[in-house]
């Protein structure tokens, strides 16, 4: 089994930018292609400015980069955060079926012995 590595702290922003849907979907739409913070201001019924701080959410998650170029910001996808994030529902996931086989070896014992 892997032994996730990453601090409780790191999980917890990385899965507190994702329970918002608007952040999922800047998070879709940079891997899709790098996009400005004002270009992705005009995909949605919001300011830039708000915008701007869901970006900030993602990026202080490590899910996101800024960087600038000319008068623009420009938002890139981190890899390595949704890395994270799919190490940790991974570890949980492995959890679960060693538990539901525990519990099936269990019950698969016992209703033969009722037998």
């Amino acid at each position: 089994m892997v032994i996730d590595q990453s601090p409780p702290e790191t999980l917890d922003r990385i899965f507190h930018a994702l329970a918002n849907e608007t952040r999922r979907d800047i998070v879709r739409r940079a891997v899709a292609g790098d996009e400005s913070v004002s270009g992705l201001a005009r995909q949605y019924d919001m300011s830039v400015t708000a915008v701007q701080k869901h970006v900030t959410v993602l990026e202080d998650a490590g899910l996101v980069s800024k960087q600038r170029r000319g008068r623009e910001q420009i938002v890139t996808t981190r890899p390595a955060g949704l890395d994270e994030a799919r190490t940790a529902l991974d570890e949980l996931a492995e959890l679960w079926r060693g538990r539901l086989e525990r519990f099936e070896a269990i019950l698969g014992t016992t209703t033969e012995s009722d037998t």
